[in-house]
């Protein structure tokens, strides 16, 4: 969240990125609210000074024998007014710091302004698209007919958006969830962690899916848990209200998690596949680090998430998301968009983001200095290390071949006890 003393000293910058993020919000109520507070707790603290000048008094009348009774009358009456106006500052105080949540990261300056993907910026592509000498097909036809994705039975199961894997499908997978995971943590320096999949509303709240998009997402009946989005949310709150230590700074962990999301307001998008589904698994980067090297980290953040596809040998292209499309709690956002053929476009495969403060101010996130007695907020990143299921599309479309086969990256073979194709069943 934003400072209050940045939005009273910046409110008309706040204005402007509100504007150009093409929010609804209108900051005039918040302000009308801010200055109700300001003014209630002025009142309140006068009358305090009031109180606590008539409470000295009584002391001094009863010391020198003389009777405080009206003086006790008048305690009474400011303690009443007192209890009132508490009442109301409570009120208004809960009020204000629901706008402040609700209230949007500010764009680094270095991000486009724009309305929405269309005038997302290309920053750089890598590798080159596959040709083919037939029409590529798209991944739930391979899947379905390799055998190895079953909708039909997942939606008997459970309903629409889940699938169920079969064969080399969940092998397929597994295989990519501990190549992701092995490439992180013994080449980029990540430290493993496995956190819970449900976590409390103050965790979902610290990292800026609440209160805001509720709606997307699972929540457990008669519990005030959640199923997480993404590890973003256990992993950053692992070191909620806490001071780290400065010479400890980077902190880099890696998280492999099933995520969930209702994809609300999704309706009628990428019905078919496994493109986008309630269920899915993804291998998340978190960095906890310096706010003075944040976007420099950045910049490391996402090579490691290239770095995958890299490895993958698969085509892809870097955008800068503009204002306009600009996740609610980032200050820069770089998506990595891997090409699909069978699709014939590019589909954002992860999204690598700096928070700055937003989200370590909500978690109550700091450092301490080396040379200062007073901590300073961390700034937070994170970036999917892959999404492993989309890989596992993005491999289908790319390395299918003309008789219905699809060859194994090299690099994922070893994983898959040297498997170089996935074939389609004889006959018998």
């Amino acid at each position: 969240m934003l400072d209050i003393r940045f939005i009273r000293k910046n409110f008309d910058l706040v204005v402007k990125a509100l504007q150009q993020r093409n929010s609804s919000l209108d900051l005039a109520e918040y302000q009308d609210l801010d200055n109700k507070r300001r003014t209630l707790l002025q009142e309140v603290e006068a009358l305090k000074m009031e109180r606590n000048r008539a409470s000295e008094q009584v002391a001094r009348m009863k010391k020198q024998g003389q009777d405080p009774g009206d003086l006790f009358a008048e305690l009474g009456r400011l303690s009443q007014k007192i209890k009132e106006l508490d009442k109301q500052l409570k009120q208004v105080e809960e009020e204000v710091q629901e706008w402040i949540l609700s209230i949007p990261n500010i764009p680094h300056e270095s991000v486009p302004v724009g309305k929405d993907e269309q005038d997302n910026k290309e920053e750089k592509k890598w590798g080159d698209k596959p040709s083919f000498d037939f029409a590529p097909k798209e991944h739930w036809e391979i899947g379905v007919s390799l055998g190895g994705l079953d909708f039909d039975r997942a939606a008997k199961i459970t309903g629409s958006r889940f699938a169920l894997y079969w064969g080399w499908a969940a092998r397929l997978e597994r295989a990519l969830i501990n190549f992701m995971l092995d490439v992180q943590t013994n080449e980029n320096g990540y430290t493993e962690v496995l956190p819970p999949v449900i976590v409390n509303r103050a965790s979902m709240t610290a990292t800026g899916q609440l209160p805001k998009f509720e709606q997307d997402l699972f929540k457990l009946e008669n519990w005030d848990y959640y199923l997480i989005p993404t590890a973003e949310v256990p992993v950053t709150n692992i070191h909620r209200n806490e001071v780290l230590e400065e010479k400890d700074l980077p902190l880099a962990y890696v998280a492999y998690t099933p995520c969930f999301r209702s994809e609300a307001g999704s309706y009628g998008k990428d019905t078919k596949g496994i493109i986008r589904q309630h269920q899915f698994n993804k291998i998340e980067l978190v960095r906890f680090v310096h706010p003075d090297n944040s976007y420099q980290e950045l910049e490391t953040l996402l090579g490691h998430a290239e770095s995958i596809l890299q490895k993958l040998k698969l085509h892809y292209r870097v955008v800068t998301l503009c204002t306009g499309d600009l996740g609610f709690s980032a200050a820069k956002t770089y998506d990595i968009e891997v090409w699909l053929p069978g699709q014939g476009k590019y589909r954002e495969i992860s999204s690598c983001s700096n928070f700055e403060d937003f989200q370590a101010r909500r978690a109550n996130i700091k450092f301490k200095p080396k040379n200062s007695k007073k901590a300073r907020f961390v700034h937070t990143l994170n970036g999917s290390g892959l999404a492993v299921g989309r890989t596992m599309v993005a491999i289908l479309e790319n390395y299918q071949q003309a008789d219905g086969s699809v060859l194994v990256p090299e690099v994922l073979r070893p994983y898959l006890g040297g498997l170089e194709k996935i074939e389609p069943k004889k006959e018998k």
